[in-house]
This record gives structure tokens, C-alpha cells and sequence, in this order.
């Protein structure tokens, strides 16, 4: 399974870019390829969530309270929040097309970061960017404030 096709998809997934090629290989040894047909749900709105899903061909909708807010294709990602917390997911997304995916389960991911203890520190910095962007994005985060 762990495919340099492979490798590079899971290496977009900004949770994963701080991985070594060797850390990427032992991620994708914890996914699983399925295949889903067109118009099939992958996951809704408020439900909760315990897998992670990564684009390896097709193209699916993102619709946020009733509104279509984006469209995923090969090499995107959708669903890492549930690997972390299992909590009710934030979106609704449907395949648009057929698509082929890797999906990691939140077991297979807390049993990767146990064999892999140095991924965990990765991780958690790539969610600390990914939240700094977000407050920067928000304008919520005021630099002066904090650091005068």
C-alpha cells in the first residue's frame, strides 16, 4: 500500500507534511483503499466522525449547513479532525464522481502514534500552525497583544 502515489498524497496532507518518508510509508501501511460510486455520502454534517479520508482520484462536494462551500479532488483531504477527537463532523461531503480513496481509522491512527512516538510531536505542531493560520485568517489572533 505504501506506493510513492501514495506517499505524496498523505505528504500534502498538512497534519503529515512535517513527516519523513519513512513515517509517510508506516501512515499509509495504516490505511485502507476503498472505492466508492458517485452520489454516495462519505460524511454528514454533525454526525460524529472516527476516520479521515484522502483523495486519490475523483472529486467530491463540501456543503456546510446547507451550502456547497468547496469541491475535493486527488491529493485532497477531508475528515483529519475525527482522527484527534471523534467529534461530530463539520461538513457534509458526497462524491461527485467515483472516487478511490485512503481512509485511516482513529484506531489505526492512535495504534500508529504509539509505534511511532516522535509522529505525535509532529502532528501536534502542524495543528498548532493549522490553528494560528486559522486565528491570522480570522483576524482573532492579535500578535501585539501577546507579545509586547
Amino acid at each position: 500500500m505504501a506506493s510513492t502515489e501514495y506517499l505524496s498524497h498523505l505528504a500534502n496532507i498538512r497534519l503529515f507534511n512535517s513527516c519523513s518518508q519513512r513515517e509517510l510509508a508506516k501512515i499509509a501501511r495504516a490505511t485502507d483503499e476503498v472505492t466508492i460510486p458517485a452520489g454516495k455520502l462519505l460524511m454528514e454534517q454533525g454526525q460524529s466522525g472516527r476516520e479521515a479520508f484522502v483523495i486519490v482520484s475523483g472529486k467530491a462536494s463540501v456543503i456546510i449547513n446547507g451550502i456547497t462551500v468547496a469541491e475535493l479532488e486527488a491529493g485532497q483531504h477531508v475528515g483529519e479532525l475525527a482522527l484527534l477527537d471523534g467529534g461530530p463532523r463539520t461538513a457534509t461531503v458526497t462524491a461527485l464522481t467515483d472516487m478511490e480513496l485512503l481512509v485511516i481509522s482513529q484506531r489505526a491512527f492512535f495504534a500508529l502514534l504509539d509505534e511511532v512516538p516522535g509522529l505525535a510531536r509532529k502532528i501536534l505542531t502542524s495543528l498548532a500552525c493549522m490553528v494560528r493560520d486559522l486565528d491570522e485568517r480570522l483576524g482573532t489572533y492579535d500578535a501585539a497583544a501577546t507579545h509586547p
